[in-house]
């Protein structure tokens, strides 16, 4: 078999006293679509931020395309094709919607960013059509497909998506996740959080159960949704 894109072995983080992370082993191989689910404070956002650099490691490795990145700085880690979508959108409200998108082109150097713009305009037509607005002034689904489309300017390999269906009216959240299976299907390797387990479960390859730090189920997707203990405890079954 051949080596995963991502490997996390034992990854361990902690803020101050309080241990967030508690061994977390899983892998992501390249051109899956894999989620991460579980309820609030099981550490879902922790291990996005620990991937992504922006949360420090106390413990363990984290391993992308055979390098051990878990010492590396967020900037780099970009550069090496991880791009995080983060919990909330984080848009930057005044600047127009086009400038958002620069900014997740911000580190290239290559020509080919005019053309993946387009593409994201492709996949987000109202971003095109409100391109000149203020991000500000967009709704909760069209700052998601903003976000996506800005890491998407960052020409992503893996792309880690935290909770893009929070907070989104049913029809939106259909369209995010559409979006999402999209992107996996364009060959973007995508590990998604998701507080909504069956709408995470029902698009993924394969699936995580994290609860209080540790990984404590592991299957398809598929598996996972027709799993008892899922249904009970994250599908109201």
């Amino acid at each position: 078999m051949p080596e995963p894109m991502l490997k996390v072995e034992a990854l361990t983080s902690h803020y101050g006293r309080i241990q967030a992370l508690k061994g977390v082993d899983l892998q992501v191989a390249e051109g899956e679509l894999v989620a991460l689910v579980g309820g609030n404070g099981a550490g879902k956002t922790t291990l996005l931020r620990t991937l992504s650099g922006v949360q420090p490691a106390s413990g363990g490795r984290v391993i992308f395309e055979g390098e051990d990145i878990t010492r590396l700085k967020p900037h780099a880690r970009v550069q090496r094709g991880i791009a995080q979508v983060p919990e909330g959108r984080q848009v930057w409200g005044p600047l127009s919607v086009e400038d958002n998108l620069r900014l997740g082109a911000v580190l290239r150097r290559d020509r080919q960013v005019a053309a993946d713009l387009e593409r994201v305009y492709g996949m987000f037509p109202i971003l095109k059509e409100r391109r000149r607005q203020p991000a500000g002034t967009l709704s909760g689904g069209q700052q998601q497909m903003l976000a996506m489309g800005r890491a998407l300017l960052t020409k992503p390999r893996l792309m880690l998506l935290d909770e893009p269906s929070m907070g989104l009216a049913p029809l939106l959240v259909e369209q995010i996740l559409a979006a999402v299976v999209d992107l996996k299907r364009q060959g973007t390797t995508v590990f998604l959080v998701e507080q909504n387990a069956f709408a995470a479960l029902r698009i993924a390859d394969r699936g995580y159960v994290l609860e209080t730090g540790n990984v404590v189920l592991s299957d398809t997707g598929r598996a996972l949704l027709a799993n008892e203990r899922v249904k009970e405890a994250y599908l109201g079954v």
